[in-house]
């Protein structure tokens, strides 16, 4: 990698730094007592396909924290569409993406991001799930994966499913543990059963996190 481009806009990794240690670093050690395994497991620098389960909204900076690098995630068109929300989220490389279609022009800016040397986190449902746990993977992440012959880590967050309760606008104070793997290899191509098998290996890996619990 070329080390003399910036990996992470200077200010939006100083937004990144000040928002990890202020908010959300307290609030996931000390309010949701959370656990972090597998940490070591991470390389520091180089692009990066980041995979994880999806149970709440609270799930992207958790895992941007456990990983301890900045993740640049895919975000739904309409929040783009929200003066102040938009610059706030595009200053933490945020980009849109529109939900139910083969969104191209996401798949293109993650692309870029990865050869930046940003991490690239994308939720291997695309949805979140009542429970936690990888029952319908998409093949999104092993597509990005292959096309920039980046390796991808899987994380599996237990137990922020319980975080936000239908007529409550205070996240709960649940308990929290993020497990992250080991690293995955790309696809070695883009046909159809290579992203396949990678993207279920990518499930099997997340399930199976998730199975150990707390």
């Amino acid at each position: 990698m070329n080390m003399s481009r910036n990996r992470e806009p200077f200010v939006s990794l100083l937004l990144y730094r000040a928002f990890k240690y202020s908010v959300v670093n307290p609030m996931l050690r000390v309010y949701f007592r959370g656990h972090i395994y597998g940490a070591e497991n991470v390389p520091p620098s180089e692009p990066l396909v980041v995979v994880s389960n999806h149970a709440s909204n609270f799930d992207p900076p958790i895992v941007s924290n456990c990983v301890c690098r900045p993740v640049s995630y895919m975000a739904k068109e309409e929040l783009f569409k929200i003066p102040i929300l938009k610059q706030a989220i595009q200053l933490y490389g945020a980009y849109p993406v529109s939900r139910g279609n083969a969104d191209r022009n996401a798949i293109r800016k993650a692309l870029e991001y990865l050869n930046e040397g940003w991490a690239v986190g994308v939720f291997l449902q695309g949805t979140r799930t009542p429970d936690g746990r990888i029952t319908d993977p998409k093949r999104g992440a092993a597509l990005i994966a292959a096309k920039a012959k980046a390796p991808i880590i899987p994380v599996c967050l237990w137990g922020t499913q319980e975080i936000e309760q239908k007529g409550s606008t205070v996240p709960q104070r649940v308990p929290v543990t993020v497990r992250i793997g080991e690293l995955i290899s790309p696809p070695t191509s883009t046909t159809k059963e290579d992203l396949e098998t990678v993207t279920q290996q990518c499930a099997i890996a997340i399930n199976k996190l998730h199975d150990l619990g707390r």
